[in-house]
């Protein structure tokens, strides 16, 4: 067979494939839909008899700025109605090198969205050269989440909470953001320095409301985001608290401009974990 003869019969790319572009989503929408997380079909075993979807839920996450970055932490538990579906999932991700993603809502859903998100801030880079703003990110996932309001609609929401570095900002020690979203995609910068999304966020926002310092350092917003995480634990029964005897501690990612988004070793949250619970032994009314 000549060369000429082969070329003919090679199979030419579909043009999703050759359309310029440097949105890996709108690339997924165009070359194959049904792998955005809002057209994933249904399984018939995990709806009940009457239509609704019965899928694992996180619960809480917090976020906590203070000066020079921003905190993100979560607890660790999913659940399924009023059973525990799992004890140690993680719901907190880094998305890129000064932005992180913490997920409340339908599980699942959630896990392939903060995935593909990541990818998307990933092939923007790489096309373009350089990475998108913090506001460009925080964007992106809001687009993201309007694009899945129609299975929203039907039960299965995702609630995201954004944290980011931003380089671009004229005072470092402020420039850890705190970015929170609604199951329509709508947008909202928390200008307050704290927030927390989740069945438990009523209860970790009180405590936040009581702790936060914005001028305090990484070790104190740490510690006061595991104290708002085990508060919310104490009230909320969707929220998993610290469990000392499977060692299962809160998640925690930390973001500044030295070191990047970086996630706390499990060694160093079990250390600050067994100081918040000796400390409530010893004073039980906090």
């Amino acid at each position: 067979m000549d060369s000429s003869s082969a070329r003919v019969s090679t199979p030419a790319l579909p043009s999703a494939y050759l359309t310029p572009g440097s949105s890996f989503t709108d690339f997924l929408r165009s070359a194959a839909p049904e792998l955005l997380p809002g057209n994933r079909p249904l399984s018939e075993g995990g709806q009940k008899s009457d239509g609704a979807v019965r899928a694992p839920h996180g619960t809480t996450i917090v976020a906590v700025a203070f000066r020079g970055g921003v905190v993100l932490a979560g607890d660790r538990r999913a659940t399924s109605g009023n059973l525990i579906a799992q004890r140690d999932m993680e719901k907190l991700y880094v998305t890129d090198s000064y932005s992180a993603v913490g997920i409340a809502g339908t599980a699942g859903i959630a896990l392939e969205m903060v995935r593909l998100y990541a990818v998307e801030l990933e092939h923007y880079e790489k096309l373009e050269g350089v990475p998108l703003s913090l506001d460009g990110k925080s964007n992106k996932l809001a687009t993201m989440l309007r694009g899945n309001l129609p299975i929203a609609m039907q039960g299965l929401a995702v609630v995201p909470l954004f944290v980011g570095f931003d380089v671009d900002a004229e005072d470092p020690d402020r420039a850890g953001r705190i970015v929170s979203y609604d199951v329509t995609g709508g947008r909202y910068d928390e200008a307050g320095g704290y927030h927390a999304v989740g069945s438990g966020s009523l209860f970790a926002k009180a405590a936040l409301k009581k702790r936060f310092d914005p001028d305090a350092d990484v070790e104190t917003a740490m510690r006061s985001a595991v104290e708002a995480l085990y508060d919310a634990a104490d009230d909320d029964s969707a929220t998993g608290g610290p469990d000392l005897a499977r060692r299962i501690y809160p998640s925690l990612v930390t973001i500044t401009a030295a070191e990047g988004a970086v996630r706390t070793g499990e060694e160093r949250v079990a250390e600050l974990t067994s100081e918040v619970v000796n400390h409530r032994m010893e004073n039980p009314g906090g």
